[in-house]
């Protein structure tokens, strides 16, 4: 299923269940990180008041999995970023079939007419075509808490600045922190009020993508959730 697919049927899945009627706390792992961000700006009611991310691509990835352009398979990564994903990835029918397109953002093509009328990220983002949805930004808003856990040496989300709301500039090489990227600079879907209201809280891990303990997993729990 799409990404947006995947978020229909949790929300319909959520919208069942009597026990989340009064809002939950929410964790996601990896990619299941994406199905809680579109639940929480397409949806949020019940409403999810803590979100833990855990190594999560939530703004999307600009290479594949263990693919860093600048490792040992550098030069490979990059022509297969650059001739196979690129060009393919943001036509509609990738878009519609596959879940990993759907978050793969290229920093090199955001401004293309093909990146903004066709990726899924790009209107999450509020980065697309149609311009700002700002439905987003209030569904958004209505969670209490974001817990965003990065892993040091992530393997899988490149960049893992992704995990802390960061991404590549335009150059594809320079890395942005959360606060200077234009997303947050202009609050395109409201991560500058939640920040300004101390609702983003960071936390990391040493090793790679979802290595992590039973420690580090209940301290998230017993500090992140509101009860």
């Amino acid at each position: 299923m799409t990404m947006d697919k995947n978020v229909e049927v949790f929300a319909a899945a959520v919208a069942k269940d009597a026990r989340l009627k009064n809002g939950f706390n929410a964790v996601g792992f990896s990619q299941g990180n994406n199905v809680i961000r579109g639940y929480i700006q397409k949806y949020n009611t019940p409403t999810v008041d803590t979100w833990l991310s855990v190594h999560g691509p939530n703004v999307g990835v600009a290479s594949f999995p263990k693919c860093d352009p600048s490792g040992v398979l550098g030069k490979i990564c990059k022509l297969l970023d650059q001739y196979v994903v690129g060009p393919l990835a943001y036509t509609k029918f990738v878009q519609g079939m596959l879940f990993q397109a759907d978050y793969f953002r290229d920093p090199k093509q955001v401004n293309t007419t093909a990146y903004k009328q066709n990726s899924a990220i790009a209107k999450w983002n509020n980065e697309g075509a149609d311009g700002v949805d700002p439905s987003i930004k209030v569904n958004f808003g209505r969670t209490k808490r974001f817990a965003m856990i990065k892993a040091d040496k992530d393997s899988m989300v490149y960049p893992n600045d992704g995990e802390w709301w960061g991404a590549f500039a335009a150059d594809g090489t320079t890395r942005l922190a959360m606060k200077d990227t234009n997303w947050y600079k202009e609050d395109l879907f409201g991560l500058k009020t939640a920040d300004e209201a101390g609702k983003i809280l960071f936390n990391s891990t040493d090793g790679d993508h979802l290595q992590f303990t039973e420690e580090q997993l209940f301290w998230w729990v017993d500090h992140y959730f509101l009860n």
